[in-house]
């Protein structure tokens, strides 16, 4: 049972994602535009309504992985076949990564989506959880979910950035200290975006 606090940040993020004018700048320089042959992805970007203070639900990659390994991330990843959106794509990648259900997440809304430096075209899909989660992350894709306060994510001072030149090109990332963890690249962008869409709301 959603409590009324919980229906009203329910609602007033949905409208805030809903009429968010994203002006194409994040941290990037210079901004990637989409363009054919990016290959589609999705997150989900899991808000936890804790009595005491929201949160956001974060996996760590396990180091074996080929790809990112030890990255914090947001659960996600490719759009198959049988995903009959973003959306779908976004829990179900989820319910693989850490075992939590579909009908559990509240889905809000969409961020614009977002070019990666590798090639990928993704969809942040904005869920609301609801606590007690009974999480199961799969053992070979996840090393550690963990949670950061969300007015911390929201503050847009508290990121850094940090100058990259990758195939001869220069730009931009940002990155955000918590605890023993550093949330960068395109995870903290993704998170920075909901923090420019929010306007310094306050949870």
């Amino acid at each position: 049972m959603w409590s009324m606090e919980a229906d009203e940040a329910a609602a007033m993020i949905a409208g805030r994602l809903q009429s968010y004018d994203f002006t194409g700048r994040v941290a990037d320089l210079p901004y990637r535009a989409a363009s054919p042959g990016l290959k589609a992805a999705a997150v989900l970007v899991p808000l936890v309504w804790h009595a005491d203070g929201a949160t956001v639900l974060f996996t760590r990659r396990t180091d074996h992985l080929s790809s990112h390994p030890g990255q914090v991330s947001f659960p996600g990843g490719k759009l198959e076949s049988g995903d009959a959106s973003a959306q779908a794509a976004a829990l179900r990648e989820a319910r693989e990564e850490t075992g939590l259900p579909e009908s559990s997440v509240r889905v809000l809304g969409s961020l614009p989506e977002y070019v990666t430096v590798t090639g990928y075209l993704v969809t942040p899909v904005v869920g609301l959880l609801h606590p007690p989660l009974a999480l199961a992350p799969a053992p070979d894709e996840v090393a550690e979910v963990f949670e950061v306060p969300l007015p911390l994510l929201l503050d847009r001072q508290a990121y850094s950035r940090h100058d990259y030149v990758r195939d001869g090109v220069a730009g931009q990332y940002l990155s955000l200290q918590w605890d023993r963890h550093t949330i960068w690249g395109a995870t903290a962008a993704m998170m920075w975006m909901l923090a420019d869409a929010l306007g310094g709301a306050s949870f």
